[in-house]
This record gives C-alpha cells, structure tokens and sequence, in this order.
C-alpha cells in the first residue's frame, strides 16, 4: 500500500449502471479505491438516475454539482455532470470516444458537445485508458494534449492461471459483450460449421438470436453475472474471441492472458496496444479472416502455447499497484494546485 503522503479528499462520481449490463467500470475505480484506501478518504456518489434520456441526465448533473468535495474525480460514462463542476477542483475520466463512430449525425454532434468538449472544459485533468483515446479526445475535443493523462485499466487480482487441456473436438469460445462494436454480426456467420460452443455473455438481440439460428451455432447466453461467475467463465473457456470493430481499452485481453487463456482479438484501436504480441489479431470487417484466426487457434497447438507464454509478459505491464499510484499523482497534483 501506499504511505506517508499527505490524506487526500476525493469524490468519485459513479454512473447508476443499467440492468445486466455495465460492470468493468465500477470494477476499475472499486480497486483503486482498495489501494488507496490508507492515503485518501474517498466518498462515492452514485448517479440517481440511469444515464437515459434528458431530464434524469439533467437531474444527475443538479445532484452531483451539489455533492462537490475537495477534489472530484468524474469516473467515466456521466461526463455531461463534469460540465456543472468547479474546473480547478475536477477530474474526468473519458475510456472513449466510441460514439464519435455512429452513423447518426446528431448522436455524433451530442456526444461530442456534452460527453466530450463541455466536460472537457470544465476539467482541470482528463485521464483516459489508452493513446487511441487519448489521441481521440484531442482530436474531437479540441484539447491541449499536455492535460490529457494515460493511465491503463488494473485487472483485478481474482484474475489467477488456471490450467485446463484444450479441447480440440470442441472447443468453448467465450465472447464477453453484445454491444454492436462487439461484432456478433460478424462472429457469428464466421463460425458456421465450425465444431465448438460460443458462450455469449450479455443480452442478446432478435438479429443475433436469428443469426445463431441461421449459421448453426451451438451457444449459451448468459447475463447479469457477478465478477467471479464471469472469472469461472474465462477458466472454463478455451478461446477468448475479442473481435471488436473498437475498443477504448479492451480489459478481456488482460485478463485472458491472466487465466492463461488464447485470445483472438480485432486489429484495431487501443486493442493492438494493449495486446501486443499476446492475440492473435484479425480484421474484424472481414468474416473469412476471422473464420480463418480461430481455425489456425484451434488447430495449432504451438501457436496457442505460444500466445500463452506471451500473455505472461504482457499482462505485467498492468499492475494494479502502479496505476493506483498513477491516480494518486493525479489527485496529489491537483490538490497541489488548489492549495497554491
């Protein structure tokens, strides 16, 4: 644990997650908060309101402008409350800009207006997850990138190696997620008549209910699980298929290489970063080169032994110790400031 540095105030400012959806955040700040526990006295206020529609976001910003502490840290997701904050007293944390991808040109303008450029405005530091979104937020939000600070996602430390023989008759392929940056529209056709079981975490939409019927595959689908039920997935699984079309982090990757599990993830964003040599990476707009990655996984026994071995390294430059030390900087510099 960290000690002999001066007892800092902090407010975290949580979103109320949806029902059977949203867990990776609250896991991220939950061990921040552990670390730190002996060097801050944190208070977490949790949005009233779901991040739905107008007037409940409205409501969200009213409260949590009145619950301001000392210093207040925005943890991702409700950045529109950041805009109603004292700037020399906030900081905001942005994982990314994936909406800036839609299609839809008025989703595009207000996730830029009050998710990234008030927001970002109104805070004296912004900390991301990764270069991809870094580069992102100075790019959409027109932002000095000297105010823009990295600092990596911690895989929790239930993440333990768990040894099991791969199954090559039939292997289990675990996909964490549905959003549609997930690319189910993409896996799924890609493994049509391929012998193996996909086990879905998240809810499923009619499309992807019709697809799995359509191709053939043989699924489970399961949602609103706690974080050991999602951690004996992973120790049960023999593949981990990340396929991606975005991610602002891609956390799954780290803690596949913890379970010591092969990992096929998506070319592109913030996951070539985080995986490095530890995936096998794909182009996740092409179902043919996904059909072909997890046909060269399953097959090839030295290629699985050897992204294992990889995952070992990588996973280290992820310890949870030095990014708690990395938020505490952050808290001690603006502290600083406000005292001077």
């Amino acid at each position: 644990m960290i000690h002999m540095k001066p007892k800092l105030q902090v407010v975290h400012f949580q979103r109320r997650p949806r029902h059977n959806a949203n867990f990776s955040l609250e896991f991220i700040f939950d061990d921040v908060r552990q670390r730190l526990s002996s060097s801050i006295d944190f208070k977490v206020d949790l949005a009233r309101y779901e991040s739905n529609g107008f007037v409940r976001r409205l409501l969200n910003a009213v409260f949590a402008a009145r619950a301001q502490g000392v210093i207040n840290h925005v943890t991702g997701d409700i950045h529109y409350v950041n805009a109603f904050f004292r700037k020399s007293r906030s900081i905001l944390t942005i994982l990314d800009c994936g909406p800036m991808n839609s299609n839809i040109w008025y989703k595009r303008f207000i996730f830029k207006l009050f998710w990234l450029y008030l927001p970002v405005r109104k805070a004296k530091c912004i900390t991301t997850i990764s270069q991809a979104s870094k580069s992102d937020i100075v790019r959409y939000a027109k932002c000095d990138p000297d105010k823009v600070v990295v600092i990596p996602v911690a895989v929790s430390e239930l993440f333990r190696p768990f040894a099991k023989e791969f199954n090559t008759d039939c292997p289990v392929l675990l996909q964490l997620g549905t959003a549609p940056n997930k690319n189910l529209e993409r896996l799924i056709p890609a493994l049509e008549n391929i012998p193996c079981k996909l086990v879905i975490v998240g809810q499923l939409n009619e499309e992807h209910k019709r697809l799995l019927t359509l191709h053939g595959i043989q699924f489970e689908n399961k949602f609103n699980l706690s974080q050991q039920e999602v951690i004996d997935e992973y120790t049960k699984c023999d593949i981990l298929t990340f396929i991606s079309t975005f991610e602002g982090f891609g956390m799954p990757i780290i803690e596949a290489n913890w379970v010591e599990r092969p990992v096929i993830a998506g070319n592109n964003s913030s996951m070539i970063d985080v995986a490095k040599d530890a995936a096998f990476l794909v182009d996740a707009s092409d179902v043919s080169d996904i059909r072909n990655g997890i046909l060269r996984l399953i097959s090839d026994k030295d290629l699985r032994e050897d992204l294992i071995d990889k995952g070992r390294s990588n996973r280290m430059r992820f310890s949870g110790e030095h990014i708690a030390e990395m938020y505490y900087d952050v808290y001690e510099k603006v502290f600083n400031e406000i005292a001077n």
